[in-house]
């Protein structure tokens, strides 16, 4: 089972919260705010979004990887590459 089943009413709501905030952006472009304001809120969006993909990485290597470690073989190093990759896309972005 995905380790983040166990904490998905949480992850959905800061999605949505997210949501929220990216609908705010349309809006203050539409509304031809000041570039600066827009700008601190894509930072904002920006970082929830860095802390809810911190999170779910956090739990993924705690409970994921680190079952398939304790097993060893093919299945630890598939998942160690896996996070790998997926810790080297987050530091690209």
């Amino acid at each position: 089972m995905p380790g983040h089943t166990h904490h998905q009413d949480d992850r959905l709501r800061r999605l949505r919260k997210v949501e929220g905030q990216v609908r705010g952006l349309q809006r203050m472009v539409d509304e031809d705010r000041y570039c600066i304001d827009i700008l601190t809120q894509v930072s904002a969006v920006t970082r929830a979004l860095q802390a809810f993909s911190l999170d779910l990485l956090d739990e993924h290597m705690r409970t994921c990887v680190a079952e398939a470690v304790a097993k060893g073989g093919d299945e630890a190093d598939g998942k160690l590459r896996e996070a790998h990759d997926a810790i080297t896309r987050l530091v690209r972005s």
